[in-house]
């Protein structure tokens, strides 16, 4: 599961995105911070991912802002990673991604797993509503703008990011 693709020169944000969390193991590492994983040797053992591939998965989490590293041990020194805010907006895409592998992959009711929502009881299927209105799209109702002026290639927007968070 290496990564096989630059999208640095894109100028798109589902490219921008896939940069930041478009490796197969990255979401795994991100599926598993959701569950509560938060360090090195958790990972390791849960995921079989080679240490190597790992230590870079997490380098480029907290180099994007996804994750942050928190030590809990001084001696010997030992860091575990947190989701930041930025990481837990990603829990929409994976819960979206879950249900599309529920539906398209094992076949509705037959997933290793479904998530209930607490407050009502009922099972959770995600769904893509309005922020404006709250009337949950189709996405044939949406309109696709295009900007007039140049956008940052991905590269350049993550470079841009990187410095804000930095500041």
């Amino acid at each position: 599961m290496g990564r096989t693709a630059d999208y640095t020169n894109e100028r798109c944000s589902i490219a921008a995105t896939l940069e930041v969390v478009g490796d197969p193991w990255t979401l795994l590492i991100l599926r598993d911070a959701f569950q509560g994983v938060k360090r090195f040797e958790q990972w390791q053992e849960r995921l079989g991912v080679a240490r190597n591939v790992l230590a870079a998965r997490l380098k480029s989490l907290v180099g994007h802002g996804v994750l942050a590293p928190r030590r809990y041990s001084e001696r010997p020194p030992r860091q575990e990673y947190v989701l930041t805010p930025k990481g837990r907006e990603l829990s929409a895409v994976l819960l979206t991604m879950a249900e599309w592998g529920d539906r398209h992959v094992y076949g509705v009711g037959n997933g290793p797993v479904h998530f209930v929502h607490k407050t009502c009881g009922c099972d959770f299927h995600p769904r893509l509503a309005c922020e404006a209105c709250s009337q949950v799209i189709d996405p044939r109702e949406l309109t696709r703008v295009v900007h007039e002026e140049p956008a940052l290639t991905v590269g350049e927007a993550l470079e841009a990011s990187a410095a804000i968070a930095a500041e």
